[in-house]
């Protein structure tokens, strides 16, 4: 059954428009009551900065009630922390409204289980089977209440310094720390602070529309230049809901989450901590593998995703992994993507060594890599394209082993996604532009 409303990382778009409404909100809660707790129980409810997070959160709060479920208002926390929140209160569902990277003008609603890990296509399917029906309302003495947990934040910092060794200290480090404006402003800033680093903040000052705005991963320009500015050590930028990092070393050169994963592998392999395969996808450039290959790592390619890739380590038994992007999955410390928590894993081997981040991130060297979008009239089915797959056969035939292609069809809009990847960077654009024109005449 094709999904209509959930996408890769829950159901997202432009606050006021089907599905981002009030209404559809409501009507979320109650059939996701219905598929996750048909006898009732309890749902923990957390939310980054946007300022539509107030009307989301009261309609679906109004549908779980309804529906006999108990809420518990966990406030701004960053997605990661919801999902451990979700386990630690013993709660049945956790929802995270966020529109992770987008700007404030979106919103989103995702999902966690009990245990605190994304739901599986195939429930988000039967949440939306129960979508077509109204929402429900009980018996009053069947209803549901709500709380809020002002201990919400406090605990999650407790989780996070959890996760690196007793008596760890950063006070010899000066960290620059843009929080995007976004959930983790109040959490990051704290717990860098209470392990001693020197820490300059910047995106910690969030308005409900300045989510993103200019700063965080997405946009790591201000982090760049103000840790040559300042001569920090590093920089460490999140996305609004805090599930990504990257960095930038004393340099000002920008570590992506490839390198950050590169950097977390070695150190757990050359201390025999890592077990199973490191796990990308299929985005994760090919220095990264080459790198792992060296060292006698296995690695392996999911789909794009962190939820993919998630499945991939449950499937093979792995710890690490991750994606370009900076989604981090450390799963030896925590369930999901933990933006935070993979900067203190990071940090953690900085400290340990007595390296700088851009020393420990040169073994890795990243291909050049171009991606080019080409806007269709209508969704294409590429594997069904003779034409369409005889381009990128002659594109990887020029390529040979020095590099690789990747084309795929967009899920939620009519564009297909032409990456190409290689030694020479004149070459890739060369044949990434070529095969965008030769899929866009295709097209037509």
């Amino acid at each position: 059954m094709a999904r209509k409303y959930f996408g890769t990382d829950g159901i997202r778009g432009r606050v006021g428009v089907e599905p981002m409404t009030a209404e559809f909100a409501l009507r979320l809660a109650s059939a996701a009551a219905q598929v996750l707790a048909p006898q009732g129980g309890r749902v923990v409810i957390g939310k980054d900065t946007r300022v539509s997070g107030y009307m989301f959160e009261s309609a679906l709060e109004a549908g779980f009630v309804a529906a006999g479920m108990d809420v518990q208002l966990l406030g701004p926390l960053p997605t990661p922390g919801i999902a451990y929140l979700t386990k630690a209160l013993d709660a049945d569902v956790g929802v995270v409204i966020s529109a992770s990277h987008n700007a404030y003008y979106d919103n989103g609603i995702k999902f966690f289980d009990a245990e605190g890990t994304k739901l599986p296509d195939a429930v988000e399917e039967q949440i939306e089977q129960f979508m077509s029906q109204p929402a429900i309302t009980r018996d009053s003495s069947s209803l549901g209440r709500a709380k809020r947990i002002d201990s919400a934040r406090e605990d999650y910092q407790r989780f996070c310094l959890s996760t690196v060794p007793a008596g760890f200290s950063l006070e010899r480090l000066k960290i620059v720390l843009d929080c995007s404006h976004g959930a983790g402003y109040k959490v990051a800033p704290r717990v860098m602070t209470e392990l001693g680093a020197e820490i300059v903040p910047i995106g910690c000052s969030p308005n409900g529309r300045n989510i993103n705005d200019g700063c965080g991963s997405t946009h790591p320009e201000l982090m760049t230049v103000t840790v040559k500015a300042v001569g920090a050590d590093l920089g460490i930028a999140f996305d609004g809901d805090g599930d990504r990092v990257l960095m930038v070393d004393h340099l000002g050169r920008l570590v992506d989450g490839d390198q950050l994963l590169y950097l977390l592998a070695k150190a757990r392999f050359g201390s025999g901590a890592l077990t199973g395969p490191v796990v990308g996808t299929l985005m994760t450039n090919l220095g990264l593998e080459r790198a792992l290959g060296q060292l006698g790592i296995d690695f392996r390619r999911a789909n794009v995703g962190d939820r993919y890739v998630m499945a991939m380590l449950n499937e093979t038994g792995g710890i690490l992994g991750g994606e370009t992007s900076g989604h981090l999955l450390c799963l030896d410390k925590t369930t999901t993507g933990d933006g935070l928590i993979g900067a203190l894993q990071v940090l953690t081997v900085m400290v340990e060594t007595g390296c700088s981040l851009a020393e420990l991130v040169e073994g890795m060297s990243r291909l050049p890599q171009t991606l080019i979008n080409v806007r269709t009239e209508s969704f294409i089915d590429l594997d069904g394209s003779t034409d369409i797959q005889g381009a990128i056969h002659a594109v990887e035939r020029t390529l040979a082993d020095r590099g690789r292609v990747l084309v795929r069809a967009s899920g939620t809009e009519p564009v297909v996604r032409v990456m190409v990847e290689g030694e020479d960077e004149a070459e890739v654009q060369q044949l990434a532009r070529h095969l965008a024109d030769e899929i866009g005449r295709i097209a037509l």
